[in-house]
C-alpha cells in the first residue's frame, strides 16, 4: 500500500490537491468525486473505514418520512431523488423493501398517514419503486406478526444498504482513479505555509510519521469535526456539531413475509423491524443526546427496553432482552441547529469554509447516507473554485465496483456464478453476489475446487475471501472483515474468529 514519502532534508512530502480527513461515508464519497475529476487525492482515518457512524446506521436508503412532520421538504426530495440514483449505483448492496406501517388509532390518524406517502410517492419522481398501497392486515400475511387490534396499514417504498460497503466501494473507486487511501492514520498538525498545507500524519499500524502537503483541506469527520478543528487547527471555538447516539439490537427471529416493518412509537419516533442477514431481525433505533467522543458509543439498559416496549406493542410475539444476539451503536453527528429534541434536529448537511486559517478549509457538518453523493458534489465546487478548475460533476449514473449489473439483475448474477463455479453451495455463492456483486468473478478468479479456496472458518469463509479483503478492501483486524465488510460475526464461533485472528496476524507478518 502507498504511503507518502516522510519528509527530510533530502526529499520533499507528497503533494496533493485535496487532501480529505475522515474515511466514513461523505470523506469517501468527497475522495472518489475529487479523484474521478482527475485531481491528486489523500484521504486518511484514524481507525478503519467506515469504523464510525457508518457502520451504525439503519442500513436504509430513504426519503425519510418522518422528516415531513418538520417541514423538511427539500431534504425529503433531494432523498428521494437518490435513492433510486444509489439504487442503480450498486444493486449488489441496495435492493428495495417494502415497509408495512400499521395504523395505530392512538397515534397519527390516518389521513396525516395517507397524505405523508402520498407526498412520499411524488416529491422524488419515483420511477423504480412501487407505490404506496392500503392492507388489511386482516386478510394480508403482513398482518399474520401483527396483535389482532391492528386492522390497516399502509405498504410504502424504501432501500436497504450495506453501509459500510458502501464506504469501500467508493474508496476502490477512488483508488482506482489514482486517490492514495490511508487508513489508521491520524492528521496530527496542520499549518498553512507558503501557499499549501503541511500536514503531519501519524500510521499506528506501522507506527510512523510523516508529512504531506495539499492545497484544499476538507474536514469530513463526522462527530469529530469540531475535536479537529479544534485539536489539529487551533480554532478555540467549535460547536458546529450535535451529537446523538442510535442503537439498534439484531434478534434471532424471522418474518413469514418478505417485508419490513416500521411502527409508531409513542413518544413520536418510529422503530424498524427489518430483516437481517437471513435468520435475523434489525430492531432500531433510538435518540439520544450523546457528547462523549472518548469512550465507544454502547447500548444502555434503558434503550434496550424501549426498543423491545416499542415492538412489542404491536408483535404478538413480544421481543424481550433475551432475543437479542447482537447489539450496534453509533453517534450521529447532526448538524447543531438549536433544536430542542435530538428527534427534531435537521438530518441536512451543511457545508462550511473556514477562511481565518490562512488555507482553503472546507468542513462538513451532518448529512445522512442517503445524500452522501449530493454532499460530495456540494464540497467539490468549492474545491474546484479554490484550484481554478470547472466544476464538472460526473458520478450520476456512474456505476460503483460490483455493480455493473441490472437492478432487478441479482438472481441472474447469482446463477452466473453459480454457472461458472459449480463446485459453490448455494448460500455461498448468494452471499458473494450480494457482498462483491460482479467482482465475485475477482475473488473466484481461476478457482476449480472448494480446496482452491483455502483454509476454512466457517459461515462459508475461506481464505481466497480473506485474502481478496485483505489485498483489496483495508481488512487489517478481524473485526474490519466480522462486523463491517461482512456480518460474519453473526454465525462464526469464538473458535473460529480466534482462527481468522491468528490467520490474519500471519498474513500482516509475512507481508
Amino acid at each position: 500500500m502507498e504511503q507518502p514519502n516522510s519528509a527530510d532534508a533530502d526529499q520533499s512530502p507528497a503533494h496533493y490537491d485535496t487532501f480529505v480527513i475522515g474515511g466514513g461515508i461523505n470523506g469517501a464519497g468527497i475522495a472518489r468525486d475529487a479523484a474521478g475529476r482527475g485531481q491528486r487525492v489523500c484521504l486518511c482515518d484514524s481507525g478503519d473505514f467506515g469504523g464510525g457512524t457508518s457502520s451504525a446506521s439503519t442500513k436504509l436508503v430513504h426519503g425519510g418520512l418522518r422528516y415531513l412532520e418538520y417541514y423538511e421538504f427539500r431534504l425529503v426530495r433531494e432523498a428521494l431523488i437518490e435513492r433510486e440514483e444509489l439504487l442503480q449505483m450498486a444493486p449488489h448492496i441496495i435492493w428495495p423493501l417494502r415497509f408495512v406501517l400499521p395504523h395505530h388509532s392512538g397515534l397519527r390518524p390516518a389521513w396525516l398517514l395517507r397524505l405523508g406517502l402520498f407526498l412520499y410517492d411524488h416529491l422524488g419522481g419515483r420511477k423504480l419503486l412501487p407505490a404506496t398501497k392500503t392492507l388489511d392486515l386482516v386478510t394480508d400475511p403482513a398482518g399474520q406478526v401483527l396483535k389482532d387490534n391492528f386492522k390497516k396499514a399502509f405498504e410504502y417504498s424504501d432501500c436497504w444498504i450495506e453501509d459500510s460497503r458502501m464506504v469501500i466501494l467508493n474508496l476502490q473507486q477512488a483508488r482506482e482513479n489514482g486517490a492514495n487511501i490511508l487508513p489508521r492514520t491520524a492528521l496530527q498538525s496542520a499549518s498553512y505555509q507558503e501557499g499549501k498545507w503541511l500536514l503531519t500524519l501519524s500510521d499506528s499500524s506501522k507506527n510512523t510519521t510523516f508529512q504531506v502537503t495539499a492545497n484544499v483541506v476538507v474536514n469530513s469527520t463526522g462527530p469529530w469535526a469540531d475535536e479537529i478543528l479544534k485539536g489539529v487547527f487551533g480554532l478555540n471555538h467549535a460547536n458546529n456539531v450535535r451529537l446523538v447516539g442510535g442503537s439498534h439490537i439484531v434478534i434471532r427471529r424471522t418474518l413469514p413475509v418478505d417485508r419490513a416493518y416500521t411502527f409508531q412509537a409513542a413518544d413520536g419516533r418510529v422503530v424498524f423491524i427489518i430483516p437481517y442477514e437471513n435468520d435475523f431481525l434489525l430492531v432500531g433505533t433510538t435518540d439520544t443526546e450523546n457528547n462523549d467522543l472518548h469512550t465507544p458509543p454502547a447500548i444502555t439498559q434503558g434503550e434496550i427496553e424501549y426498543l423491545c416496549s416499542a415492538a412489542s406493542e404491536y408483535l404478538k410475539d413480544e421481543i424481550t432482552p433475551e432475543d437479542i444476539a447482537w447489539t450496534f451503536s453509533g453517534v450521529r453527528p447532526l448538524y447543531n441547529d438549536g433544536a430542542s429534541k435530538a428527534q427534531e434536529a435537521t438530518r441536512d448537511y451543511v457545508v462550511r469554509e473556514n477562511s481565518e486559517l490562512g488555507g482553503p478549509l472546507i468542513n462538513v457538518f451532518g448529512g445522512k447516507i442517503t445524500t452522501y453523493r449530493k454532499l460530495a458534489e456540494d464540497v467539490m465546487t468549492r474545491v474546484c473554485g479554490y484550484l481554478g478548475q470547472q466544476d464538472q460533476p460526473w458520478t450520476s449514473g456512474t456505476r460503483l465496483p460490483g455493480g455493473h449489473f441490472p437492478v432487478d439483475g441479482y438472481q441472474a448474477l447469482v446463477e452466473k456464478i453459480s454457472a461458472d463455479y459449480p463446485f459453490l453451495n448455494a448460500k455461498l455463492a448468494q452471499r458473494l453476489a450480494r457482498l462483491y456483486g460482479t467482482d465475485s468473478f475477482k475473488l473466484l478468479a481461476q478457482k476449480a475446487s472448494v480446496e482452491e479456496l483455502g483454509e476454512y472458518f466457517g459461515g462459508e469463509l475461506y481464505a481466497a475471501e480473506v485474502d481478496y479483503l485483505v489485498e483489496n478492501e483495508w481488512v487489517q483486524q478481524a473485526d474490519d472483515l466480522l462486523y463491517r465488510r461482512t456480518k460474519l460475526g453473526l454465525v462464526l464461533t469464538e473458535q473460529e474468529q480466534s482462527a481468522l485472528n491468528n490467520y490474519l496476524a500471519a498474513t500482516s507478518v509475512s507481508d
